[in-house]
């Protein structure tokens, strides 16, 4: 029998390809590290490319500046709001268990990456580019609450009235202003357990009214 020996060329392009992966990720790591103790105004290049192990010319290969790889950190923040979330969608429970399952996965995921937050918060409001991964990541969640509250609905369990998408987007966009107003703190600011069942009591009355 002949036997077929594997494609040189496809092995050192797959090599190359985890090569890529791995001095990304890297990027990011280090990015993330130095958030914890700096801001993104005092972070240069050099510093993020140092930390990671790798030159300048490998840094911009993968990101045009700063602000690009902290929305490619985002994915990290959503993505984890996203995991959790989709849980309690498909979880059978009281709609008590299921909003405070919500709201606790975006407050806790806040919780967990307070800086990274707040550096994705200042790099959206200077690069356009940012800003629409923010935007496209966040809009994400406005179709699976908005089917949430229609198969509640259709099973009697919440309250028929405005269109579900609208209160999806209002739902969320209020989420939204609690997050970042814990993040940026001061005077007027809510503690985490304080904003956790503010917004949990809007989303339950919202949504199930007299029916809870």
């Amino acid at each position: 029998m002949s036997s077929r020996s594997a494609d040189p060329t496809s092995a050192v392009q797959h090599r190359k390809a985890n090569k890529g992966e791995e001095r990304r990720a890297a990027i990011l790591g280090a990015l993330e590290t130095l958030l914890d103790e700096h801001s993104l105004d005092e972070i240069g290049i050099v510093d993020i490319s140092r930390a990671a192990g790798v030159t300048r010319s490998a840094f911009y290969f993968y990101f045009e500046n700063k602000a690009q790889a902290v929305a490619a950190l985002s994915r990290t923040f959503y993505g984890e709001i996203s995991d959790g979330t989709r849980t309690y969608f498909a979880r059978e429970g009281s709609p008590r268990e299921m909003v405070d399952g919500l709201i606790a996965e975006v407050i806790g995921t806040w919780a967990r990456h307070p800086n990274l937050y707040r550096a994705l918060r200042d790099a959206r409001d200077s690069d356009p580019a940012v800003r629409e991964t923010w935007d496209f990541d966040r809009l994400s969640f406005i179709d699976p609450v908005a089917s949430m509250i229609d198969a509640e609905r259709k099973a009697g369990r919440a309250a028929e009235g405005t269109d579900s998408r609208a209160l999806a987007i209002v739902l969320l966009d209020m989420n939204d202003r609690a997050v970042e107003s814990l993040s940026r703190g001061g005077p007027g600011s809510l503690d985490p357990e304080t904003a956790h069942e503010a917004l949990a009591s809007v989303w339950l009355n919202t949504i199930y009214g007299s029916k809870l």
